[in-house]
């Protein structure tokens, strides 16, 4: 999804990015500051949705209750993929974020699959649909306005430390600002004479929520079978290489994500004449200035002579 991916501005790559460190901890503060709106709204939600008879608020706060579960997957997620690199694992646990990303969307689709189901047992039976309280829409109208400042500050943070885990925890967030005006219409109707459509209105909302689970999932699924970064930021990578000294030509630039960092192969052509100390030289200077510049976890380089035969392609005898 577009809203998940960062693009790399070439020329301010001299402090390259966050550590690992600091985008725990920002990762940290803004799962923690959702975690604690989240639990005072399912606690409010389901209180005055139960006693003022609204399906759509008790919907939304079953919402909010999938916000909270996301919460602690992102902060598990978290802590485990800043641990070192190790026998098992020697380029990381970033993969952690995409795994959790993957948890994410299925949470999501099996709850908003339950709410449809709900929502549509009490279609089936309009008549039985009880009046609902004037109070109900004065949550629907906070739980909006809390949502709403949840997600621009989550979106902030995930924007800054480039994570697209923490991307997707945002826009669950509004996905929730969203359903609460959805059940915030809901009950306006209801409370205008037309009860059903308050269970509408619980619809509605699952149905949003299910989609945005399938759309996380699915996305996450295509990171975690090697995906590869987007166009812009492989032409970015290359045009690192071409511009570090001694590296004539630039090809077969690969890449793939490794949770929101990018393993990176390449083959750079130098000068046939030089030794190989010094081809050496020229990939290690061409390894640095990648991973200074770029959001890339580790660039292996191949060393092809310039302007002589490319053999690598072709089949083995």
């Amino acid at each position: 999804m577009d809203n998940q991916e960062f693009h790399d501005d070439h020329e301010d790559g001299q402090d390259g990015p966050l550590g690992a460190a600091q985008r725990a901890a920002a990762a940290s503060r803004s799962t923690w500051t959702s975690v604690v709106v989240n639990i005072l709204l399912t606690s409010v939600q389901f209180v005055v949705g139960f006693f003022s008879h609204s399906q759509a608020l008790i919907a939304d706060a079953i919402h909010s209750l999938s916000d909270l579960i996301s919460d602690f997957v992102v902060l598990l997620a978290s802590h485990h993929s800043k641990k070192a690199a190790d026998t098992d694992h020697p380029y990381g646990h970033q993969r952690f974020e995409n795994a959790a990303s993957l948890v994410l969307g299925l949470i999501l689709l099996a709850v908003g699959s339950g709410m449809l189901w709900s929502a549509f047992r009490k279609l089936e039976t309009p008549e039985l649909v009880p009046q609902v309280h004037s109070i109900a829409l004065w949550v629907a109208g906070l739980a909006l306005i809390s949502k709403e400042l949840l997600f621009r500050y989550m979106l902030a943070v995930a924007q800054k430390v480039k994570s697209s885990m923490l991307v997707a925890n945002a826009w669950h967030a509004r996905s929730d600002a969203a359903s609460s005006l959805v059940v915030g219409l809901g009950i306006i109707g209801n409370m205008a004479g037309y009860p059903i459509l308050d269970p509408i209105a619980a619809l509605i909302v699952g149905f949003m929520v299910a989609r945005m689970g399938w759309e996380f999932g699915w996305e996450a699924l295509h990171d975690l079978m090697d995906r590869a970064a987007d166009e812009e930021e492989v032409a970015a990578i290359r045009l690192t290489l071409l511009e570090t000294p001694g590296v004539i030509n630039a090809h077969d630039v690969h890449t793939r994500k490794m949770g929101d960092m990018i393993v990176v192969d390449a083959h750079i052509e130098v000068d046939a004449n030089i030794t190989v100390e010094a081809g050496h030289d020229i990939a290690v200077l061409a390894r640095q200035r990648v991973m200074q510049r770029h959001r890339v976890l580790n660039l292996m380089t191949h060393i092809d002579p310039w302007k002589r035969p490319d053999r690598d392609h072709q089949p083995p005898a």
